[in-house]
């Protein structure tokens, strides 16, 4: 276990920025976690458990408590069960399964930056699939109970871009995952994204050749700057800043009453539900691909990712993030919400 004082976090992010922690400590193993969080705990200060950083913002005055940094490793593979270690780096861990193993049900989360341990958290997904349709299992430290617990799926409580362990912050901290893949021969999971079936020229609900899909997804991402390339301010982000809106109906006759509005992209949603494109509201609201002038900026491929362009602050950032907001909630009605966490600053 490495522990390191008033260490900078920003290189340790996506978005590479941030103030530092008054302490981060670096755990290899799920002991070495464990310890970790059992010392913060009793010593009664603050704790952030740090993956991929590809999910997070940490305020300019950084982090006055521990930082734990997971680095744990383990790629386990049962048949079509997969245990993942949740330091390992979730994009690697696709990769192996899908075109070493030839397994399907996670290959439409290529690229997708992070770790294993965090794709539960989020309720990772992308193009028509999440990480909720093939975890089984997550092993965690309870931090209430102080022990160990093994969580099936039904317990993790997953939604969109949510779970058990997202509305309880400070009481999981995530060790393990495991998924119920599928050998397909050769063939992905049905298409559910329109975009892939006309990449692929195929109607939603049919299958792909498995690694074409990984490929064609990869491609997608790359062409809208999700894929981390250190040499590319436009995936110096967060990826999504904000999530896609889910209208109640009463919400969505609202906002269909807006001028501009007959076009919006709608999918049916649980409990009468419509879910509409955040990415597409910012556009029509007036930011565009690459808007700002300033050390932050939106990317220049793609509208729902905020970039830092090499010397941003976080306050840089979230002033972009609230005038975006402001501006599609006085064009629309709508209320964007951010996707990733917030470290000592709110929106």
């Amino acid at each position: 276990m490495l522990v390191e004082n008033d260490a900078p976090l920003a290189p340790l992010t996506t978005l590479r920025l941030g103030g530092p922690a008054r302490r981060l400590v670096t755990a290899h193993t799920d002991d070495e976690v464990i310890a970790a969080v059992r010392e913060a705990d009793a010593a009664g200060e603050p704790l952030l458990v740090l993956g991929g950083g590809s999910n997070l913002v940490i305020g300019d005055a950084g982090f006055p408590g521990t930082a734990l940094r997971i680095a744990t490793t383990g790629f386990a593979l049962d048949g079509t069960v997969l245990e993942l270690a949740a330091g390992e780096v979730w994009s690697e861990a696709v990769t192996r399964a899908v075109c070493e193993h030839g397994l399907a049900g996670i290959e439409f989360l290529a690229g997708i930056p992070g770790s294993a341990g965090a794709t539960p958290v989020q309720n990772v997904g992308a193009y028509g699939q999440e990480v909720a349709q093939t975890v089984t299992e997550v092993v965690a430290y309870d931090r209430a109970a102080g022990e160990v617990v093994t969580l099936t799926n039904a317990e993790c409580a997953f939604s969109y871009r949510h779970s058990r362990f997202k509305a309880e912050p400070d009481r999981y901290v995530v060790l393990r995952v495991r998924f119920a893949l599928a050998d397909r021969a050769g063939l992905s999971t049905p298409v559910k994204y329109a975009e892939v079936a006309r990449h692929f020229g195929v109607e939603q609900g049919e299958p792909v050749p498995l690694v074409e899909a990984y490929e064609a997804v990869l491609a997608l991402r790359a062409g809208k700057g999700m894929v981390l390339d250190p040499a590319d301010h436009d995936t110096w982000s967060a990826g999504s800043f904000f999530t896609n809106p889910v209208l109640t109906a009463a919400q969505y006759e609202s906002f269909r009453t807006r001028p501009g509005t007959e076009n919006a992209p709608a999918y049916p949603a649980p409990e009468g539900c419509t879910k509409t494109s955040a990415a597409w509201l910012i556009d029509r609201a007036g930011f565009g691909k690459g808007y700002g002038d300033g050390p932050a900026t939106l990317s220049t491929k793609h509208t729902l990712a905020l970039t830092n362009r090499g010397a941003a602050t976080a306050e840089d950032l979230l002033a972009l993030a609230r005038e975006i907001r402001d501006g599609v909630r006085e064009a629309f009605g709508v209320e964007l919400v951010n996707e990733p966490v917030m470290v000592g600053v709110k929106l």
